[in-house]
């Protein structure tokens, strides 16, 4: 199996190219999943190519009927969680934690320094999940965590979690930009 290299999606006209188990079908009725898939389609549906994430995570929210939301950030999109959680406070009850939080040493951690010599924090996404947890949040929204600290937060969520902004420092937190730069493509897939 390997979709992305398919040239012919020919699931997209509805009509099976492997034999699949579909065994998982049923868990699309369960209570907890059922909202949800109606949902993102309803809002695919009457919103597409009309409104941005934000506003889609918005009326999502909404449908869904979450009531409080939580955002994990990371500390170097401060600003960015500030405006999230200004304009998502006009809808929703919001919590929000820094990737910091717990102020974890990595000395005592025995991880990786950026710059040695100083004190460092280590990112806590599992502490971050651990305090959204607590204080019941419906949905959790990710806010430029690094990679694999993304992954903790989510693997560690009681909440479903959407991501709002992917981490990329080099190319401000677009990473899909790479895939439509011919310079990138050329650095890693060389002729």
């Amino acid at each position: 199996m390997n979709c992305a290299l398919c040239g012919k999606k020919t699931c997209h006209d509805g009509k099976m190219c492997m034999d699949v188990d579909e065994s998982f079908m049923e868990k699309y009725y369960k209570e907890e999943n059922e909202k949800i898939f109606r949902t993102a389609s309803k809002v695919e549906a009457e919103w597409y190519m009309k409104i941005p994430r934000l506003e889609e995570i918005i009326i999502f929210a909404k449908e869904v009927d979450y009531k409080h939301i939580g955002i994990a950030f990371c500390i170097g999109l401060e600003d960015e969680a500030k405006i999230l959680c200004k304009i998502l406070k006009r809808h929703f009850k919001v919590s929000s934690v820094c990737c910091k939080v717990c102020a974890i040493s990595k000395d005592d951690m025995g991880v990786p320094k950026i710059k040695e010599g100083r004190y460092e924090s280590m990112c806590n996404p599992i502490g971050q999940a651990h305090l959204l947890n607590e204080s019941n949040t419906d949905l959790n929204i990710i806010c430029g965590l690094c990679i694999g600290h993304d992954i903790l937060f989510t693997k560690h969520s009681n909440a479903p979690v959407t991501t709002y902004v992917v981490k990329d420092r080099m190319i401000g937190h677009n990473p899909v930009s790479v895939l439509y730069s011919r310079y990138y493509k050329n650095i890693f897939l060389p002729k």
